[in-house]
């Protein structure tokens, strides 16, 4: 799933940047307690990079120590409701020498739509060793994608119309399109260039958190390429049902970053991806994996109104 990326030479749009930060800077209620909004981007339910990021704010704003998030794990278990609060529950699970673990569960209606487990560390040296990154042009070098024609978009259902017109705050540059509302069968790989559209501060926290929400685009549609099929389908259900993400070197999100990407198996309804995302100097700074669910469905029209995760 890809909003359009920014015109070269257009302005950049701080409005919805702005609006993502503020998203992510969530309001504290207690201790451990805290609450967040959301924002409908076009999707049918809560974005799943949204909860993510959310949850990984929640935990980063319990540390009392200078400790940075290493790694985390997290399902989701029900789909979020965009048009109401999600309250975060952290629990200090440990803190020792070197390490400390958060626990969060978002909380929607009175009910568990979501649970992370994150780990950090306080900084310290060691052996380093990395693969290399993906032989491919630069982010310069590859054109935005085009707009959808007007009348193709007409035909399209309400929600996608606003997924494919809304300027996001993150710039991607495909180094391999793929028409999504014609997808053609292809290998399960594909590479994509990503930045934060505005600059922003310098904190740490907040590029993880930043990244954490960028993670979720593109990762479980690879698992679909060689199927022929794409979220736009009105037959097609996805839906994540995990997620995990470990940093491993300092970054910033308002700089370019390459996100390569395969699935190495699909089965069951389900679809596994893998993700490694690159600076632009080659240092691999963080990975990420995902399961989700992938259904291809006869009643489109019953499967809009039914939850893939039902």
């Amino acid at each position: 799933m890809t909003p359009p990326p920014s015109e070269p030479g257009l302005p950049l749009h701080e409005p919805v940047v702005h609006e993502l930060v503020q998203l992510l800077s969530l309001e504290r209620l207690e201790d451990n307690l805290f609450r967040g909004q959301s924002r409908d981007i076009g999707t049918k339910y809560v974005f799943g990079g949204q909860v993510l990021g959310q949850a990984l704010s929640a935990a980063q704003a319990t540390m009392t120590t200078p400790r940075g998030a290493h790694s985390l794990h997290a399902y989701f278990l029900k789909a979020g409701d965009i048009e109401a609060p999600i309250v975060y529950q952290v629990d200090r699970t440990r803190d020792g020498g070197s390490f400390s673990v958060r626990r969060v569960t978002a909380i929607q209606h009175g009910q568990p739509i979501f649970f992370l487990a994150a780990s950090f560390q306080r900084e310290e040296g060691g052996g380093e060793h990395q693969l290399s990154m993906p032989e491919v042009p630069g982010p310069e070098d590859i054109d935005p994608a085009p707009a959808v024609p007007d009348k193709v978009m007409a035909t399209l259902p309400t929600k996608i119309q606003r997924w494919l017109s809304r300027q996001g705050p993150f710039e991607f540059r495909h180094v391999y399109p793929r028409d999504e509302l014609k997808p053609p069968k292809r290998p399960p790989y594909q590479q994509v260039w990503f930045r934060l559209s505005e600059r922003v501060g310098d904190a740490p926290e907040l590029h993880r958190a930043l990244l954490a929400y960028a993670s979720d685009f593109h990762l479980l549609g690879t698992a679909t390429f060689p199927h022929g099929i794409s979220y736009y389908q009105p037959n097609v259900q996805m839906a994540s049902l995990d997620h995990a993400l470990w940093f491993h070197r300092p970054f910033r999100a308002d700089e370019w970053l390459l996100y390569s990407i395969d699935s190495p198996s699909a089965q069951g309804g389900r679809g596994l991806a893998r993700g490694q995302i690159f600076d632009r100097q080659g240092r691999l700074v963080a990975s990420t994996a995902q399961e989700g669910l992938i259904r291809v469905v006869e009643d489109a029209k019953a499967a809009a109104h039914v939850p893939a995760k039902d």
